[in-house]
């Protein structure tokens, strides 16, 4: 069962004359690239907000059914359909919850697209950092959680991360309980858990681990449309939250034209997980077990499990052949046109889905061992990383420094200054420096390292020569 799906169908059946958007008028006008990349039947569904279609915004049909099928298979009291990525959908649980200067528990390693919550919330952070191991960061302390509530009962949420890029999981069900005894709300950051519902190989997902609201990227490992995500909801806890208030939020940064192909695609997507599933992650599981169990037996690569991990993750690190995580990034992807999810300093990031085969593992095994045939095995090579020692010190909320008047000056002449920008390396996107932080000495070293490895920076500017600060006069 397919609402939305089902009645695009029945609309291009029943082809209508289009005097509507698109301007393509169903493929009519296409340009024939456009044709070359979605075909004829593909251009005649891309629809718009036709009457049996129904409306994002204020769903109550096809797009309300889907949604509903969504919540049921997830385990949620609600799902929203987000086609404005995880971001969207992160932003819209943090628009449903916080207001302005409300008090908010924020993972160090959230993603920068919390940042832009806490801008339009202007809520203000405060933030801990995850457990670090090898360059690794883990899953957050439940303790250090409840040790903040204790000092701090007027904290409205706690924003976590989990799964983490890596794979790995937070305690979630013990900081739920933390977080409710409190009173306070669970927002999950679940954009590369999106298939942790189906199999119970998997670790468990956020909201049967007892989060209130879980924004999470079908589009990542499941088999909808690259930008669709879903917002996930439910009660508990004691902490209501009604629908109705929770659209509205979404309708703030929802656009009102939304692509049904990309609608329609999430639609699908939980139809193949409620069809085969547990079948088809449990086989994901068995070759991801595979690729790592033949990792082992190469000399010179090295890989981790944990009971806090997502087995579906595989990092690769090969600094026993003199290899950072980027190099071998690198060599995998030009000389044997393989392409990894991510690299840092340390490691490389393999995703396994239900879409890999035998033969594709195989062909990376092979990859990794000419690798090892062509280089020397030596002793573990740990890299000088650079570390943070204290997350940077909080001047202004995000939301304060982005309305502020900014001026850009010289790194050198920084040091001691606002930040009117969000500094981060992507991926995996997750800020160094927030809006409203004081610049020191040691977060430009910490910089200037890092860009050494050639990970790409996201900054005003991205050679690192000037800053965005705040004018003195403005705070």
């Amino acid at each position: 069962m397919t609402p939305i799906f089902d009645a695009m169908t029945r609309y291009i059946r029943d082809n209508p004359l289009a005097f509507h958007t698109p301007g393509h008028k169903r493929g009519l006008g296409a340009h024939d690239l456009l044709k070359e990349f979605l075909t004829d039947r593909g251009l005649s569904a891309e629809v718009s907000l036709m009457e049996e279609l129904d409306d994002l915004n204020s769903p109550a049909t096809c797009i309300r059914d889907a949604e509903n099928l969504a919540a049921e298979i997830y385990g949620a009291d609600d799902a929203f359909f987000s086609v404005n990525g995880t971001t969207g959908a992160i932003q819209s649980m943090m628009l449903a919850t916080l207001k302005e200067f409300d008090e908010v528990i924020v993972a160090r390693n959230a993603h920068r697209s919390i940042v832009g919550g806490l801008i339009l919330t202007g809520a203000r952070p405060i933030f801990i950092n995850p457990r670090i191991e090898d360059g690794l960061q883990l899953g957050i302390d439940p303790a250090e959680v409840e040790s903040i509530f204790k000092s701090n009962s007027k904290i409205r949420a706690v924003i976590l991360v989990s799964p983490t890029y890596f794979g790995i999981t937070s305690d979630l069900e013990k900081i739920s309980r933390i977080a409710h005894d409190y009173g306070s709300v669970l927002l999950i950051d679940e954009a590369h858990g999106s298939h942790l519902k189906f199999s119970d190989r998997l670790p468990k997902s956020a909201i049967e681990s007892g989060a209130n609201f879980s924004a999470t990227s079908t589009h990542k490992l499941l088999g909808s449309l690259t930008q669709t995500s879903m917002l996930l909801f439910k009660n508990l806890g004691g902490i209501n939250f009604n629908r109705e208030e929770i659209q509205h939020a979404a309708n703030l940064i929802q656009t009102t034209s939304p692509n049904y192909i990309l609608l329609a695609s999430l639609d699908i997507a939980r139809q193949q997980m409620f069809e085969n599933g547990s079948r088809l992650w449990n086989r994901a599981i068995d070759l991801s077990n595979h690729l790592r169990d033949e990792i082992s037996k190469i000399e010179g690569f090295e890989t981790f499990n944990r009971n806090d991990l997502d087995p579906t993750k595989v990092s690769i690190d090969a600094r026993r052949l003199g290899l950072t995580g980027i190099e071998l990034e690198s060599i995998l992807r030009w000389d044997f046109k393989i392409q990894c999810e991510l690299s840092d300093p340390f490691r490389a990031l393999f995703l396994i889905t239900y879409s890999d085969t035998e033969d594709q593992i195989e062909k990376l095994l092979n990859a990794l061992r000419s690798i090892s045939r062509s280089r020397k095995v030596i002793d573990r090579v740990n890299f000088e990383i650079p570390r943070l020692s204290k997350i940077p010190e909080q001047i202004l909320t995000p939301r304060q420094a982005f309305f502020s008047k900014s001026k850009s000056i010289s790194i050198q002449e920084s040091i001691g200054k606002i930040s009117a920008e969000e500094i981060n390396f992507y991926p995996p996107g997750i800020p160094i420096l927030y809006p409203g932080e004081l610049i020191s000495r040691e977060i430009i070293d910490y910089i200037r390292e890092m860009m050494q490895f050639n990970i790409r920076l996201v900054a005003t500017d991205p050679t690192f020569q000037t800053i965005k600060i705040i004018q003195k006069g403005d705070i």
